[in-house]
């Protein structure tokens, strides 16, 4: 293997260690609105600051319905599995996270069947032990999702301006291409009259030379 290949296959790993680090995890913020009789996926993210660090998490949720003062139990994840705690959500609550892991990083759950009794807000609550060499840390992390259910999907605002962007976008690109069309039509159009004229130029020169030669030679005869 050349110096040059070994080179790439650095680069390579070193990007792939790179995207590894960055890019498995990401706290994206959940959807709040659901939609009554369809299914909603409940998100929880939390990453880790520092990924080489073993860790292992156990995961709650608890729910508080519009117009109630507490929050009640709802669901618990661990490396038992999970156990859902509250009669109102027996068979409508299924695991939506990390998988194969007791390093939970995504507690998201999914909620079956939604009516109009799940709106509320949803908290959940990541208990994290971290594994250092001479020590463990625990973290208690909690996230919330304020959820309202609708009878129907609206679209968002976030959705309505994506669409028109794209749109403004496609337009935008029809327009600089047909300028670029514009543009190499008349480069080609230019290029085509100045070589229609030196190659007249050109004509007219070769026979101004032979008409000249031959009045030459007519002097010579004579």
């Amino acid at each position: 293997m050349d110096v040059s290949n070994i080179v790439v296959l650095f680069i390579f790993f070193n990007m792939m260690d790179l995207y590894q680090c960055r890019g498995a995890c990401a706290e994206v913020d959940s959807d709040t609105e659901a939609v009554a009789g369809m299914g909603f996926k409940l998100g929880c993210i939390s990453c880790k600051k520092r990924t080489e660090v073993e860790a292992s998490a156990t995961v709650d949720w608890y729910f508080r319905s519009k117009g109630e003062a507490d929050f009640v139990h709802i669901y618990t994840y661990n490396e038992d599995g999970a156990t859902i705690e509250s009669d109102h959500f027996i068979d409508r609550l299924d695991w939506n996270g990390s998988k194969r892991s007791n390093d939970i990083q995504d507690a998201s759950i999914y909620l079956l069947n939604v009516t109009f009794n799940d709106s509320g807000t949803y908290r959940c609550f990541f208990n994290r032990i971290l594994f250092y060499d001479n020590y463990e840390y625990s973290t208690v992390i909690s996230k919330m999702v304020q959820l309202t259910v609708v009878p129907k999907a609206t679209r968002g605002t976030a959705s309505i301006v994506s669409e028109v962007m794209m749109y403004v976008s496609i337009i935008g690109l029809q327009v600089w291409l047909l300028i670029e069309m514009i543009y190499c039509y008349r480069k080609i159009s230019a290029a085509g009259e100045e070589a229609l004229r030196e190659a007249a130029n050109a004509e007219y020169l070769a026979i101004a030379s032979e008409s000249k030669d031959n009045c030459a030679g007519v002097q010579v005869g004579e």
